[in-house]
């Protein structure tokens, strides 16, 4: 059995979710093999069943896990989504920090997406479009995307063949990247959607519709954020009042 520090300043569903990620390389757990059950991890680690759940769901929004139902949790993945190069892992309020990051890539995506359309390549084209069906596949069939989610906007910052634009790349990673941790699928229509209308903008050199599709996309995220930050807020008056 695993002894971990419930003491510890992370909360305990986040050190779960480390040593989760430790023992799956340590063991090793290979990618295509099946990890213990709930109640098997929750025995190992020390903990309910429902922090084990919150640690699984954290590694499937990282890119590590797939649940299958029916069948178990799977490794899919060694390689997890780590880059931090900016220290937005030590923001503690991550609602929060997922509304400034929006404001950020509110200021830059659009314009971003309309160089795109001006300057992208043929081959880069191809490798969009491609990006857009994949994410769409992955979303659909209920596995994870994030990891594709993540190639598809960063292929957007390589469209429009600015230096500067591509030193930007890990801010716009790491919010969606936070974003998909905090909502968990919630947009899928909107989100197909948009993703869809911004490319088919792009392939059409419609730098006004791509920055349009852009904006419509930042704003579905950042109102169900607003919506989460809301119901948060609601679910803590209700316990102070009681």
């Amino acid at each position: 059995m695993y002894h971990i520090d419930k003491q510890g300043k992370k909360p305990l569903g986040a050190r779960i979710e480390d040593e989760l990620m430790k023992y799956i390389l340590q063991e090793p757990v290979e990618p295509g093999q099946k990890i213990p059950n709930e109640f098997e991890l929750a025995k190992q680690f020390g903990v309910g069943r429902s922090t084990i759940r919150e640690a699984v769901k954290g590694l499937v929004t990282r890119g590590v896990l797939e649940v299958r139902r029916g069948s178990g949790t799977y490794v899919i993945n060694t390689n997890s989504f780590e880059e931090d190069p900016l220290g937005f892992g030590k923001i503690e309020d991550k609602y929060k920090m997922a509304l400034d990051l929006f404001e950020v890539r509110l200021m830059i995506e659009p314009e971003i997406a309309a160089m795109a359309c001006k300057n992208a390549l043929g081959e880069d084209l191809k490798r969009l479009k491609r990006l857009c069906d994949e994410t769409e596949q992955l979303y659909r069939g209920g596995h994870n995307h994030i990891n594709k989610d993540i190639e598809f906007h960063t292929c957007i910052a390589h469209c429009s063949k600015n230096q500067v634009v591509e030193t930007l790349i890990p801010v716009i990673n790491t919010a969606v990247y936070t974003f998909a941790n905090l909502t968990h699928r919630l947009l899928i229509k909107e989100t197909l959607e948009t993703h869809r209308a911004i490319t088919d903008a792009i392939l059409g050199r419609d730098s006004m519709g791509a920055k349009c599709a852009m904006m419509m996309h930042l704003t579905y995220n950042r109102q169900t954020i607003m919506k989460l930050l809301e119901e948060r807020e609601k679910e803590g008056e209700y316990i102070r009042q009681i």
